[in-house]
């Protein structure tokens, strides 16, 4: 069952690429006394999410942590060095954090995979973007199969 409305985080470790170098990032830590959007999709450099959704966010970050969120944060099953190229070719720089659900640990621990394995995926993240207040879940739209509506940027900015 997917992770609800008021429910917290939980504890897991992702990474990140920080000036080269590989980081790992503990959700205590990201969420932790933090406003923060995550939004999440299948993997890096796919057309929806290459084209529209982190575009859109980057685009969008301004306005989006003018509203209070001190950070903004794309999840993917990806490992962290195809996250750190998807990042410098979508020139996400300060605007968005790209992390690596490498393990699908975190997307498995809220209930939020899915078996991509007839596209030779594997097992990836839904597309869906969530509020996140203090660890907890404040906001969260999920995707239906093949769409890209409520987790856009646009919809975030709505529900801030």
């Amino acid at each position: 069952m997917a992770i609800q409305v008021g429910e917290k985080m939980p504890g897991v470790t992702l990474q990140k690429m920080n000036a080269g170098q590989i980081e790992e990032v503990s959700t205590a830590t990201l969420f932790g006394g933090r406003k923060v959007v995550l939004f999440a999709l299948p993997g890096a450099f796919t057309p929806t999410c290459s084209a529209k959704h982190l575009p859109g966010f980057i685009e969008k970050a301004d306005e989006i942590k003018a509203k209070g969120v001190d950070e903004i944060v794309c999840l993917s099953v990806n490992d962290v060095f195809v996250m750190g190229a998807w990042a410098d070719t979508q020139g996400a720089g300060d605007k968005v954090t790209l992390l690596a659900d490498g393990n699908c640990e975190l997307s498995s621990a809220i209930g939020l995979e899915f078996d991509g394995s007839k596209f030779g995926m594997g097992t990836r993240s839904q597309r869906y973007a969530a509020i996140i207040e203090d660890g907890v879940v404040k906001y969260l739209a999920v995707e239906e199969p093949a769409q890209f509506k409520v987790s856009s940027a646009e919809a975030v900015l709505e529900a801030l």
